[in-house]
């Protein structure tokens, strides 16, 4: 069964300041905090693949995957999907940035089906990915209005 997630944030910042930071992905460790390390694999004009590697959950595991991400800077959207699905059938995610007043509205979208074998069922999932999405958002604004 398929599941979907969706957060958002209004930081006081210029979407064109939020775009850059959120978009450079070699700089994630730095601000998400459930990652350790970013490989780039490869770079083909606006879309990167690249390798996640979390830092250790509760239990010592560490967990990695490779991700495509395209970003769209006319439209203002990001589309991603994991190449390496692990536990989903299929993970893809969407940002979507909009500017009003000097403001910027950041939205993430993840939609996701769980294997049948993952050690954890969809409503566990959407229960950790939104818990992580406004946890991350909430120290993106933190970084981004206090820097200002």
């Amino acid at each position: 069964m398929a599941a979907e997630t969706e957060n958002s944030v209004t930081i006081d910042a210029p979407l064109e300041v939020v775009w850059k930071f959120t978009n450079d992905v070699e700089a994630w460790p730095e601000y998400f905090d459930e990652y350790a390390a970013v490989e780039v694999l490869r770079r083909d004009g606006d879309t990167i693949d690249f390798r996640l590697t979390t830092r250790p959950d509760d239990q010592g595991q560490a967990w990695s995957w490779v991700s495509r991400r395209t970003a769209d800077p006319a439209t203002r959207t990001v589309r991603a999907h994991r190449l390496e699905t692990g536990p989903f059938e299929y993970m893809r995610l969407r940002w979507f940035y909009t500017e009003s007043g000097g403001r910027t509205t950041m939205r993430w979208v993840q939609e996701f089906e769980v294997r049948a074998d993952a050690p954890f069922d969809e409503a566990a999932m959407v229960e950790r990915l939104n818990s992580g999405s406004r946890r991350n958002m909430a120290r993106i604004k933190q970084i981004l209005e206090t820097s200002s």
